[in-house]
């Protein structure tokens, strides 16, 4: 299916032991998820220093960028060297999707604004909505206007890029997806996560004091009532990274 493509994950954050041991490292969960047969994956961990030079960039055919603990409107050295890369795939006209702060990263290198969410952390499952004008793009794909992801976010896009399309909102935030041009999209959701990678990142919040002993209890207490609709993300993020989806609504738009 995937016969002679090549994709590149930009690992935007450590990973912790217990997710190396079991996944793989999020590398590992991101190809779980959207790595088909033929494929060749790499990872470039970036947030440590280490992006691809021109001539890597040309032999992907797509890019996914990662999560992230760090704030997509700071301003380290690897953060703005992240945006300067992110331009330049645009140039190209690369394929990028982007996941959490690779969402709010690729918002603010195309020109938006992102910045601490208002309403708070956002941990667990959260139904989003897609908006009317996704319904064409996603079309034949057969899946519903409202679907369920794990999030775990205290920061959102503020406002779109120039020319970008709102694809999904929900109740607390108000950009769940965006897409730009026909090469570029944004979740706010993980839909690569599980219910257990997100127990583990609960954990991992709570000893960084990040939240509170008694949100933690209450945030995984209510995990496993509800299942994320995995099926039907995987099946979205893979058609649209390589170039399945419907695009001709947006031509004359962007």
């Amino acid at each position: 299916m995937g016969a002679g493509k090549r994709f590149a994950v930009l690992l935007c954050a450590e990973d912790s032991d217990y997710v190396k041991k079991r996944y793989g490292g999020y590398y590992g969960v991101y190809v779980n998820m959207l790595a088909e047969e033929g494929e060749t994956w790499d990872v470039f961990k970036v947030a440590n220093g280490e992006f691809p030079d021109d001539e890597q960039i040309g032999r992907f055919d797509g890019f996914v960028i990662t999560g992230s603990c760090n704030d997509a409107h700071g301003n380290d050295v690897w953060i703005c060297d992240l945006i300067s890369l992110l331009k330049k795939l645009d140039s190209l006209n690369k394929k990028v999707l982007g996941i959490c702060f690779g969402h709010q990263i690729l918002c603010r290198a195309l020109g938006g604004k992102t910045g601490r969410a208002i309403s708070g952390w956002d941990i667990g499952l959260t139904t989003i909505h897609l908006s009317p004008s996704s319904s064409n793009l996603f079309s034949s794909l057969k899946i519903p206007t409202t679907l369920s992801i794990i999030e775990c976010h205290r920061d959102e896009v503020r406002e779109l890029p120039p020319k970008a399309e709102l694809i999904a909102w929900s109740e607390k935030t108000g950009v769940e997806m965006f897409r730009y041009g026909d090469h570029m999209m944004g979740i706010q959701g993980h839909p690569e996560y599980t219910q257990d990678i997100l127990i583990h990142l609960v954990d991992r919040i709570r000893q960084l004091t990040l939240i509170t002993d008694s949100y933690a209890d209450e945030l995984k207490a209510n995990m496993g009532k509800v299942e994320p609709d995995k099926d039907a993300w995987k099946k979205l993020c893979t058609s649209f990274l390589k170039g399945r989806l419907c695009t001709s609504f947006l031509k004359g738009r962007l």
